[in-house]
């Protein structure tokens, strides 16, 4: 952790909806001035899309079904962590991007699903924000979480993150639901052992319950909307957190428990610019007083 140069987190699984928080985040720093250095945490796959393919091949050859992006053998664990501490003490650290398509991948001159080169954080960003995966990861041999110090994890219940996934992959990415639904169960293991802990290390959670019945996700037809859901917020440690003013601000919010706040999802980006707004200011107050 470091005040001089903060490092904010969001972590959640392959369809969970990180990229809303992003978005949240991209609008604070854009109102506020800030100079974020954006860290995805697909740059840091251990293999690119062609390799990725091989391995798992390879891996289920050899009697391993469970190969996945979830898990330590796939990815970049320790450079990961060694990113998040370097940035903590000196505010660089060496990043990449991962080229997910033709558009993302044509400035470059490479294919999609392989990696530009490594290159340095440029100087005078005010912190570093990562989105991905592995956030939070704690191992035997590595701990990301450690060096982070906002950890926000994205956590809709888990027929809810298939549901999402499954309509992502077969609209955007043209996949049959068979085929979504081999991947989730080779990366359950994975998804049991090293996405889910996380969620016990993180600072908040947003998880987003539906209010339809998602009983059997794989048949499906639509996400459930975010009129059709309440997200439970869950703060690790409530000191500080202003819940009355929250409750005054979010029409139809209540509390659950003493340290949960559940508002309406079409609420969700209100709430969370309410929440994070006060502790990015915060952050970026105790870095001018170093």
């Amino acid at each position: 952790m470091s005040i001089k140069h903060p490092v904010i987190a969001i972590t959640g699984s392959s369809g969970a909806g990180t990229s809303t928080v992003t978005r949240t985040f991209q609008h604070i720093f854009r109102r506020e001035g800030l100079n974020a250095a954006i860290v995805e945490g697909d740059s840091f796959h251990r293999l690119d899309r062609q390799a990725m393919q091989a391995a798992m091949e390879a891996a289920r050859e050899e009697g391993n079904e469970h190969f996945s992006h979830f898990g330590p053998d796939a990815n970049l664990f320790a450079e990961l962590a060694a990113l998040f501490r370097q940035y903590g003490e000196e505010g660089t650290g060496r990043v990449r991007k991962y080229l997910h398509n033709e558009a993302e991948a044509v400035p470059y001159k490479l294919d999609p699903g392989m990696f530009t080169p490594w290159e340095a954080i440029p100087a005078g960003t005010d912190l570093l924000f990562y989105e991905g995966l592995h956030g939070a990861v704690v191992t035997d041999s590595v701990n990301i979480a450690q060096h982070a110090d906002l950890l926000v994890g994205v956590v809709p219940i888990i027929n809810l993150e298939w549901i999402q996934k499954l309509q992502r992959d077969k609209s955007k990415r043209g996949y049959s639901a068979e085929a979504v639904v081999d991947t989730v169960l080779r990366r359950m293991p994975d998804y049991v052992n090293y996405i889910t802990p996380q969620f016990s290390r993180t600072h908040i959670n947003f998880q987003r319950v539906p209010t339809v019945d998602t009983s059997n996700p794989f048949v499906a037809r639509d996400i459930p909307s975010a009129d059709e859901s309440f997200v439970v917020i869950r703060f690790a440690n409530p000191r500080g957190i202003d819940f009355q003013y929250l409750l005054n601000m979010i029409h139809d919010s209540f509390m659950s428990r003493a340290n949960i706040i559940v508002v309406p999802g079409g609420k969700m980006e209100l709430a969370m610019q309410l929440i994070f707004t006060p502790l990015i200011l915060r952050l970026m107050e105790n870095r001018k007083r170093t």
